[in-house]
């Protein structure tokens, strides 16, 4: 890992609101969520059963190591530099966990705080960290927390330990938190770009996240522009019933494919919202309402559904159109002497 910190200057965002980024989607799925029966039950029942705010808290402060200026003291100083940039008040607290597996996450319900496995600080550079700790603050400054939390246990535990609910009144509230998560993901990505000002480093990130790896093995053998054509080829396949597929491979997971997150971002700069951000031209905090109202919020999610719903349906109409051409002609060949 890179032992200096980047000193190219970023531009600052004072009283950025989060909705200035939010991924409509982000937004749309989580009132759903919020909507469906059984929802608030469950919350209470999972929080009960750690603790609530404390008990979540205390698994890491007794098993982590929390950040400071003499405990990772370069991270504490990226963790800073990344509040400042978001002009966000008080640094949520940062705690480090010996864990193989690469990940990072936001926790709590009314003091949030963020936890970065030792995987990730071990394979990523000071650029692509201070991407990771953006995207984190993201889903804090968003008010993720406390729902990511609620869905990270549900995609870990056994439905057996709420009995109560019912393994089938629980299983729609599942898919709905994991919806919702892997659409907050494409949100605290746009904040991971703010934070670093710098996309290639942001989809560096991806891709690392997708195959990175520790060792000399794994020295200059990445390349962003083949992992982005990669990400084209599979955003644009349409095969047979590859979208279907697609879909339903992406039911249980809690972040969409590491491919389709580095397409959301491009095409995010692509639309101009964020060099417009760039430029200060960004909703402050304590004006979401009256800037941008829930109406304006249902009508992009809407487009944003509607279009993935076309694709499938246009991929499905291809594919049933393909496979009736195929049954054609092999019952044409049948009928030749």
């Amino acid at each position: 890992m890179s032992t200096s910190l980047a000193p190219r200057p970023r531009q600052r965002f004072p009283e950025i609101a989060a909705v200035s980024w939010e991924h409509p989607a982000d937004r749309a799925a989580l009132q759903t969520l919020r909507t469906v029966p059984g929802v608030d039950e469950l919350i209470r029942k999972v929080l009960a059963m750690l603790g609530g705010e404390r008990g979540i808290r205390l698994l890491f402060q007794g098993n982590a190591v929390r950040i400071g200026p003499t405990q990772f003291p370069k991270l504490c100083h990226l963790h800073t530099e990344v509040c400042t940039t978001f002009d966000w008040p008080t640094a949520p607290e940062l705690y480090v966990t010996q864990t193989p597996i690469f990940n990072a996450g936001a926790y709590g319900i009314d003091n949030p705080f963020i936890v970065v496995h030792s995987a990730a600080i071990e394979l990523l550079d000071d650029d692509e960290l201070r991407v990771l700790l953006s995207h984190e603050l993201g889903h804090v400054i968003s008010g993720h927390a406390l729902y990511r939390t609620i869905a990270a246990i549900l995609a870990l535990v056994s439905l057996g330990v709420l009995p109560v609910l019912g393994e089938l009144v629980v299983l729609p509230i599942r898919l709905a938190f994991l919806e919702w998560s892997r659409k907050s993901e494409l949100s605290a990505d746009r904040a991971g770009l703010l934070g670093s000002q710098d996309v290639v480093t942001a989809q560096r990130l991806d891709m690392k996240m997708a195959g990175g790896g520790r060792g000399a093995g794994f020295a200059g053998q990445l390349n962003v522009d083949a992992f982005m054509q990669q990400a084209h080829e599979y955003a644009s396949s349409s095969e047979g019933l590859d979208v279907v597929y697609k879909l339903l491979s992406t039911l249980a997971l809690t972040h969409p494919m590491h491919t389709v997150r580095a397409s959301e971002l491009q095409r995010w700069v692509a639309s101009g919202e964020y060099d417009r951000i760039l430029r200060g031209e960004y909703v402050r905090r304590g004006a979401e309402a009256g800037e941008r109202p829930w109406r304006d919020d249902v009508a992009a999610a809407g487009s944003y559904y509607a279009g993935e719903a076309r694709e499938l349906a246009g991929h499905l109409a291809d594919a049933a159109r393909r496979a009736a051409d195929r049954a054609r002609e092999a019952f044409r060949n049948a009928q030749k002497p």
